[in-house]
């Protein structure tokens, strides 16, 4: 079953698709085995990608074990998401999903964690975009990071299952949706990502927009 995703952190970050559930343009930082742009590719055939790795072999991987193929209209650029951000920028490039799952072998690299690096992200962003960032429950940087991204995008939406050491952010440009259309679109959206193993209607009840993070840090 090559199409269902695995991992709750996986089918946890289809939840951005609640906010913007028709992004036409996405750059993603940190592809690992390609599951989520593969899957994408298959939801939304026009959707035109730009995919940061830095890593040339894990592209290398991800095609030859994990069935990762791009098609013309997923761009895979192998170059730091730092760099590729701040060159998006001069180009006035703007997507409508944003999906930061960049991870060395500790944790989130720390140049993808600061305030500069997400006003930079936030700039990307058209007015309904919405930014997907896969963190940690339990990483001793919870509350630095949270009031980082606090600071840069306002109130955030924060998803957390039980069983899961992730947390996943949900970010927006301006004003998030009430979760009442969260959960109007989470049924709309149910019947196509079924397939997938991804429950949108069940992610919903695990959002959060109340701080769990020390404020002061």
């Amino acid at each position: 079953h090559p199409e269902q995703i695995v991992f709750p952190y996986v089918r946890m970050s289809f939840a951005g698709l609640m906010v913007n559930p028709a992004p036409r343009k996405m750059l993603m930082i940190g592809l690992g085995g390609g599951s989520i742009p593969t899957a994408l590719m298959e939801l939304y055939p026009d959707l035109e990608m730009d995919l940061v790795e830095v890593d040339e072999a894990v592209v290398k991987v991800a095609q030859e074990f994990f069935d990762f193929y791009p098609n013309e209209k997923a761009n895979v650029v192998i170059v730091d998401g730092r760099v590729f951000v701040r060159r998006a920028l001069k180009k006035n490039r703007k997507y409508d999903l944003i999906i930061l799952d960049a991870y060395n072998g500790d944790y989130i690299p720390e140049h993808l964690m600061t305030r500069e690096f997400l006003n930079d992200v936030k700039a990307l962003l058209t007015p309904d975009g919405v930014v997907v960032a896969n963190t940690f429950t339990s990483s001793r940087l919870y509350d630095y990071e949270s009031v980082t991204y606090t600071e840069v995008f306002g109130q955030f939406m924060n998803l957390k299952m039980p069983g899961s050491g992730n947390r996943v952010i949900i970010a927006g440009k301006n004003e998030l949706p009430s979760q009442e259309l969260l959960r109007a679109q989470a049924d709309y959206l149910k019947p196509r990502l079924d397939l997938y193993g991804v429950d949108l209607p069940l992610l919903v009840s695990y959002i959060s927009r109340t701080a769990d993070w020390d404020t002061s840090a």
